[in-house]
This record gives structure tokens, sequence and C-alpha cells, in this order.
């Protein structure tokens, strides 16, 4: 877990571009990074600042099922990811030439070569950056349970890691000192 220092560190190593966008979007939303680069334009909502995201982990893609739902998808709008590829690259199944989206190693690189840029200790990878967002969501007082919801775990476990780290590490204390009156100390 970074502190919010060392993530502000982190953003300002990174280049501007995709990568540093989507690393914002990790540490923003809680998002896996597999999640973020398969985000297609009809799950924003810029109006209300959400994503829906689908497919999650665990989740079933169906691109030929799409494709036989919505023949038209391919050159919709709505249907194209955020993040695209670059290049082109052609579907092993069908043959077709696409564009896929984002490489995951193109952000993981981005990102640990910011990391290496600054004095960050710790090792911050784009997944530093999901456990980043739930830990400081805690410390913000945003309740477990909602944490859970956010980061599609299915059991709640999982979830209270981080409740257990942040009491391991003693945030969230506070000293009965701090808490009088400035005029009383």
């Amino acid at each position: 877990m970074l502190s919010r220092e060392e993530v502000r560190q982190l953003f300002a190593a990174l280049s501007p571009g995709p990568n540093r966008l989507i690393a914002h979007l990790l540490y923003g939303s809680g998002l896996r990074l597999s999640e973020a680069l398969r985000l297609r334009v009809k799950e924003l909502d810029v109006g209300t600042s959400r994503l829906h995201v689908r497919n999650g982990v665990g989740g079933v893609s169906l691109p030929d099922a799409i494709a036989e739902k919505y023949p038209n998808a391919k050159t919709e709008w709505r249907w194209q990811y955020v993040f695209p590829s670059t290049t082109l690259s052609e579907d092993p199944r069908s043959g077709a030439v696409c564009r896929h989206h984002r490489s995951d190693s193109a952000v993981q690189r981005a990102v640990k070569k910011a990391a290496d840029a600054t004095d960050i200790e710790k090792r911050a990878t784009c997944h530093t950056l999901r456990h980043s967002f739930a830990t400081h969501r805690l410390q913000d007082g945003t309740d477990v349970r909602t944490i859970q919801k956010l980061l599609g775990h299915k059991q709640l476990r999982t979830t209270m890691q981080y409740v257990h780290v942040l009491e391991q590490s003693g945030d969230g204390v506070t000293s009965p000192l701090d808490t009088l009156p400035k005029d009383s100390a």
C-alpha cells in the first residue's frame, strides 16, 4: 500500500498519456488493470462520473455471442475500448484483423518506470494502486461493505484484509492528547 504522498509522487513521475490516465483510474476507482483495459465506451457515464464494470474477474467474455447479438458492434462507437491498442492484431479464431485493448504490460512498464524514478522504496505496481484505493477509502471512513462492493469481492473476508492492515499499522489511532481542545494543552 502506498501513502497518499507516494501515490502523488508516482503520478507526477508518470509521463502524460494513456498509461498515466489508466493509473489514475486504477487508484481512483479500485479497478484491476484487466478491468480498466477492457472498459468500453458504453460503460462510462461521464455525466455522473461513474462507470460500470462488466465481466470483472471470474466473468465470461462472449465476443462471438456479442457479434451475433449485435452485428454492428465492431463499428459502433459505444462498443469500442476506452483504451485501444495502438496496433491491429489478428483474431486467432476467425483470422479477422481487429483492434484489441491496450496491452497490460505497457501500463505495467510505465508504472514501474515511474516508481523507479521516485524515492518510493515500497513495491509500486498497478495492483498496488488498487490496494491503496481500498486502504485510503477505509482511512476516510468508507464502510467495509461499500469497499467490498466497489472492489467486486464476493467474500467479505477478502476485503477485511485491508482492515487488518490498518489495525496493524496503527493508522487511524488517535492519541487522547490530540483530541483535547488546543487551549487546554
